[in-house]
């Protein structure tokens, strides 16, 4: 069994769930398979939509890579607001460095 860590998505009115998630799951999956409407992950974690998108704050972005070109490039389409620290979360892959960290959810995809 994977290791586990707890990630906490917080909607655009606040709301907060706290979940499980496996190590090397991406920040999309775990929001699939615990239900969490707000991410419509459109194209599956293939880069292409930009469904995806959530906000990370300065810490915990500092946690994950640099997002690479193509992302960056996806991140221009994103239909709410553009954020300095936005992300797609199909590309946010998960480590015990991640444990505890707040995913923010956009109003609309």
């Amino acid at each position: 069994m994977a290791e586990e860590i707890t990630l906490n998505y917080r909607t655009a009115d606040g709301n907060v769930r706290t979940v499980s998630a496996s190590i090397g799951d991406s920040v999309m999956d775990v929001a699939i398979h615990n239900d969490i409407d707000e991410i419509g992950a459109e194209c599956g974690g293939s880069l292409i939509c930009a469904t995806c998108h959530v906000y990370l704050d300065s810490e915990a972005a500092a946690l994950f890579p640099e997002p690479e070109d193509m992302e960056l490039d996806m991140l221009e389409g994103v239909i709410a607001e553009r954020r300095e620290h936005s992300r797609l979360s199909c590309q946010l892959m998960l480590g015990a460095e991640h444990d505890g960290i707040t995913i923010e959810l956009p109003d609309e995809q």
